[in-house]
């Protein structure tokens, strides 16, 4: 299947067509079933095509699609009081996407400092193998040199330390300092949970110093890890919130959630998004966060990863070419000896898809709403290519 000429090549595609979604399952071309463990990067979280969402999209189609955000919108309003209810946060700004969540929270955290508390503080500090967009300024922030690879010159203004580093953290704090920002559980950088002792030492120097926290729940928000947010794990209160992924079930958007502080940092006209809030979006975007809710998929998210992960550990015990296998909730890394795009691209062939976080780590990222008859057998396929694989030659 070669990309149509008419697209950029900005995608590594693997080579199938999927044409049909219900669940945890999607559908090729050829008519060939596949189990999801990927979830389109932990967006479907509640399956594909689900019969809620999508109801809810047809019912707002049949009122209006798009208006300008000049104009209120109650359902902009209810799923405003929803994300705030539980996640503890005041305010509510709506985006399309992950990266301009994350971009929003930059910005806010600069504006904040300069026009709020009137100095002249504007770098944040991030963490090395972060990752928290494609935008030039998220670009920048994220904590890879490859996605960043021939896009010079960069924004100024971030600094990037070793993750659970809380003594190199404290050394990189400038006067010129205002905030950091932090993935809970690294995703695109292997599945590396945050050690708590770190989080508190951030804890500590944001009040300390003055410094805003700022949490990216964009891989992990909604349920993923078990917690309605990674941030419950650690029992902490960051300033900014970001969310993405999950929060539509597919449908894009995006949102950062802030503290009432930090409100008049954005007054009318300095900041904004034309399809931000999207009426289509924000429909299927309520009926997300009141599904999770009803159908208690935060506690099925804890039952469901403890027994992958359980699972998982019995069958592979003691294989050498299995270094580790973590995680929280149904975000789960297994670390192996060796590159695992093979051992992916086998288990396609078993109609079983996951996918990597980095060169080394097959990442898994299935629905909350799977069941463990799905799930063993994705465990089955994956553990036996795994085991099948053997150890690389030195």
């Amino acid at each position: 299947m070669e990309e149509h000429e008419a697209i950029f090549p900005t995608y590594a595609r693997i080579p199938l067509t999927m044409v049909k979604g219900e669940g945890c399952r999607l559908w090729d071309d050829a008519g060939k079933e596949y189990l999801d463990f990927m979830s389109g990067i932990a967006v479907t979280s509640l399956g594909h095509n689900h019969p809620g969402i999508r109801e809810r999209v047809i019912r707002q189609m049949e009122k209006v699609w798009h208006v300008s955000n000049y104009f209120h919108q109650p359902i902009h309003h209810r799923l405003a009081e929803l994300l705030t209810h539980y996640s503890g946060m005041d305010r509510v700004f709506y985006c399309n996407s992950g990266a301009e969540a994350n971009e929003a929270a930059i910005k806010l955290a600069r504006r904040y400092n300069r026009k709020v508390l009137g100095n002249d503080r504007y770098e944040i500090i991030t963490f090395r193998q972060s990752f928290h967009g494609r935008t030039i300024t998220t670009l920048t922030a994220t904590g890879q040199d490859k996605v960043k690879d021939g896009f010079d010159p960069l924004p100024q203004g971030f600094i990037h330390v070793p993750f659970n580093d809380a003594q190199a953290l404290e050394a990189a704090i400038t006067p010129k300092t205002c905030a950091i920002m932090l993935e809970l559980v690294q995703g695109e950088g292997g599945v590396y949970p945050a050690d708590p002792a770190f989080v508190r030492e951030i804890v500590r120097l944001c009040k300390e110093r003055d410094l805003l926290l700022i949490v990216d729940e964009i891989q992990t928000g909604l349920g993923r890890t078990g917690k309605w947010f990674a941030r419950q794990h650690y029992g902490i209160e960051p300033d900014v919130m970001t969310l993405a992924k999950a929060l539509g079930n597919g449908i894009p958007i995006g949102a950062m959630l802030g503290k009432e502080k930090l409100a008049e940092a954005l007054p009318a006209g300095t900041h904004g998004s034309t399809f931000g809030g999207n009426s289509l979006a924000v429909a299927a975007a309520i009926g997300v966060v009141e599904t999770i809710a009803e159908q208690n998929l935060t506690e099925r998210a804890v039952e469901l990863g403890e027994y992958i992960m359980d699972r998982l550990r019995s069958k592979l015990k003691g294989h050498p070419a299995v270094r580790d296998i973590r995680g929280k909730g149904l975000m789960i890394g297994i670390e192996c000896a060796h590159p695992v795009a093979d051992v992916l691209a086998q288990a396609r062939e078993r109609g079983v898809l996951a996918i990597t976080a980095g060169t080394n780590v097959i990442r898994l990222l299935p629905a909350l709403t799977m069941t463990n008859e799905e799930a063993d057998r994705g465990i089955d396929v994956l553990c036996d290519v795994l085991l099948e694989s053997g150890v690389p030659q030195a």
